[in-house]
């Protein structure tokens, strides 16, 4: 992630330490003592001090955002996120900020030099589609607490928002587009082999041909294929819903609903027609493509 230069500013108890210094000038010069004087510099000294040191508890502190699983609209996105210090000091009291939900923020009391912590960000979203994390920032106010130096990082990161499942979990019976057919899938009691593909990174292992690998093979994964007569199909045309996220939330507990029950099922968007199939892969590709559907190209079929 790109940083972009530290900044400081007052925080809220700055606004208290004026005061006190204030009351203190006022006192030192209507009575014309030393001693209140003597504190009132030393104060002053402390906390100008304070300001370089609040700026340095940043220095070679960095930050990674690593990607975030995808969620349902009205559920909480955990981003998680990795602080290194690269530094030769201990760091203290830092804070990760998300300023674009809602300033959502996490605390490290401290990272040992050349060391790391990890941490979850976790923060509401409301709407579907794919959403972009423009900006972390990384705050710290040790020692005193009357200055916060904030480092900025610029971010590509991206999450994925499922529209929100609702409506009917009853599946619907229209089963004719799908008739006997076949469907390719990975899943555990597949009736009939069907051969075998790249392994995909992040699939279940129980299914690559190990066999193969001891033989010096690249990984493959075994498919197996399945008769989908009586495959459901649910398809965006068929809804009689006046709102397009009506449609889509339905469509949503269905495809949750037809992978809970090991149904086979296809989805049929306007310009997206997905065969059908079962498993993980596929539960997600569906999903993903009623997450980022665009109304406009609705309107124009």
């Amino acid at each position: 992630m790109k940083a972009k230069f530290p900044l400081a500013y007052p925080t809220a108890g700055f606004g208290a330490l004026l005061f006190v210094l204030g009351a203190m000038w006022y006192a030192a010069s209507s009575q014309n003592s030393a001693a209140i004087y003597l504190l009132l510099f030393l104060l002053v000294s402390v906390f100008l001090v304070s300001i370089p040191n609040t700026l340095t508890n940043l220095a070679g502190v960095t930050l990674r955002v690593e990607s975030a699983k995808p969620t349902f609209a009205g559920d909480e996105v955990f981003l998680p996120v990795e602080i290194m210090n690269a530094s030769r000091s201990t760091r203290y009291g830092i804070e990760v900020v998300l300023p674009d939900a809602d300033k959502t923020r996490e605390r490290v009391d401290s990272i040992p030099r050349d060391s790391a912590a990890r941490l979850t960000l976790r923060f509401a979203t409301h709407h579907r589609g794919e959403h972009k994390i423009e900006n972390l920032d990384l705050t710290s106010c040790y020692p005193l607490g009357f200055v916060r130096a904030s480092k900025r990082f610029v971010s590509n990161q991206t999450y994925l928002v499922y529209p929100k499942p609702a409506g009917n979990s009853q599946l619907p019976t229209n089963h004719s587009r799908f008739a006997d057919n076949r469907v390719q899938q990975s899943i555990e009691h597949g009736d009939d082999f069907a051969g075998v593909r790249d392994y995909v990174p992040g699939e279940s292992q129980r299914h690559i041909d190990w066999k193969a690998v001891a033989r010096g093979q690249p990984l493959m994964t075994k498919e197996f294929a399945a008769e989908t007569k009586g495959a459901v199909s649910l398809d965006f045309f068929e809804l009689r819903f006046a709102d397009v996220e009506e449609k889509l939330s339905q469509l949503t507990l269905w495809v949750i609903e037809a992978e809970r029950a090991r149904q086979p099922y296809g989805l049929r968007l306007p310009g997206v027609e997905i065969s059908p199939a079962l498993g993980q892969m596929h539960f997600h590709y569906c999903l993903r493509a009623l997450s980022l559907f665009r109304p406009t190209a609705y309107e124009h079929e």
